[in-house]
């Protein structure tokens, strides 16, 4: 019996036939999703332990290689809220140094999953413990962000929850009032920025025609917070700590290329990290690709092949260390988006990458204002 190995990426057979109607589609819905995953990028890496151009270059690196070489038509690779707690724990027990050299041999441990056709084994994960381990995070991530939320004067947070919680007790008296204003602002406004455009609502309706409703509907609720806020508390000269302030703001140029020396003791150290990057970004990337799989509709989508999947994670996963990046993995709601903003091929999500890359190199010294 002889097993047969294929590297086939989904994008080879998305373009047969491509139309022009097509590649527009996909320019919009990868200028969507660039734009949308600019604030989650940044924010997933500060929220690790990390500077904000880790979550960027890894969106942008390992999102193109993900769409170029993965085997979906839609789904979006970069930086996810699941690993949050896992990058956090791996930087403050082994260092930076330590996270990349565990990325990318977690890279290489998901392209051979795949290769060895080991992805249609996700299917088998109860449905129970995967949203009891989305909970769980969900709970740590929210967590994580308390501090900046409310302004506390912590210099450093612990990595496991009991520690977070007492540490933020005891700096509880240390509210900055100009934080929490912009956290009440922020969070008001994502939930209520979508409701205000529905086609019911007749006070907006009254104040501006269809098209103009539709044409402010289009933009994302999370770019508005960022670009509203950003310059409120800029013109307002609030004292809140900002991108400029903790990280001295984001390199307005490529990374360079460079990766800790790699020894056997270090990998052999490293094991359990690895190990945990690789079978999260896997169950992670999966279950994103089955969800797009369920929302998606038209005669251009196909099924996600997962051994393929998982061999382009690893690609991308190995890869993106070398440029000072994270964990790469199928962001959920960025893949959603997505889709729903029209795209059809693996086309929208190298738009997505592009149009990531081009705000970051043509406007990374506005990115110095944003409050944390």
């Amino acid at each position: 019996m002889s097993v047969s190995f294929a590297f086939r990426p989904r994008i080879l057979d998305a373009l047969k036939g491509y139309t022009r109607a097509r590649w527009f589609a996909d320019m919009g819905a990868g200028i969507t999703v660039g734009i949308v995953a600019l604030p989650l990028a940044m924010a997933f890496a500060i929220a690790s332990g990390l500077k904000p151009e880790a979550g960027l270059w890894t969106a942008i690196i390992g999102g193109f290689l993900v769409s170029l070489l993965g085997g979906t038509n839609v789904q979006i690779g970069g930086p996810a809220g699941a690993f949050i707690v896992i990058v956090y724990g791996i930087v403050e027990r082994h260092g930076v140094a330590g996270l990349l050299i565990s990325t990318t041999c977690a890279g290489l441990l998901l392209f051979a999953l795949g290769l060895l056709r080991l992805g249609n084994l996700v299917r088998f994960v109860p449905v129970s413990i995967v949203i009891g381990f989305t909970n769980g995070i969900a709970v740590l991530i929210a967590l994580s962000q308390v501090k900046d939320a409310l302004g506390l004067s912590i210099t450093k947070m612990p990595g496991d929850f009991v520690a977070q919680v007492q540490v933020l007790a005891q700096h509880i008296g240390s509210i900055n009032p100009y934080a929490l204003g912009l956290t009440i602002a922020c969070l008001g406004g994502l939930f209520l920025w979508p409701v205000l455009f529905v086609r019911h609502n007749r006070l907006v309706l009254r104040l501006a025609d269809g098209k103009t409703v539709r044409s402010f509907a289009r933009i994302p609720a999370p770019v508005v917070a960022l670009v509203s806020l950003t310059a409120v508390a800029s013109f307002m000269h609030m004292p809140v700590e900002t991108i400029g302030t903790r990280f001295g703001g984001i390199p307005q140029s490529l990374p360079g290329i460079e990766l800790p020396t790699l020894s056997w003791d270090t990998v052999r150290q490293l094991l359990i990290p690895t190990l945990t990057i690789a079978l999260l970004g896997a169950i992670e990337s999966l279950l994103c690709a089955r969800v797009a799989d369920q929302l998606a509709t038209g005669e251009h989508h196909r099924k996600h092949d997962p051994n393929q999947e998982l061999m382009a994670q690893g690609v991308a996963n190995f890869v993106v260390p070398f440029f000072g990046g994270m964990p790469v993995t199928g962001t959920i709601a960025r893949t959603v988006t997505n889709l729903r903003s029209g795209a059809t091929s693996p086309i929208a999500g190298i738009v997505h990458a592009a149009t990531l890359g081009a705000i970051v190199l043509l406007a990374a010294p506005l990115a110095l204002h944003i409050p944390l």
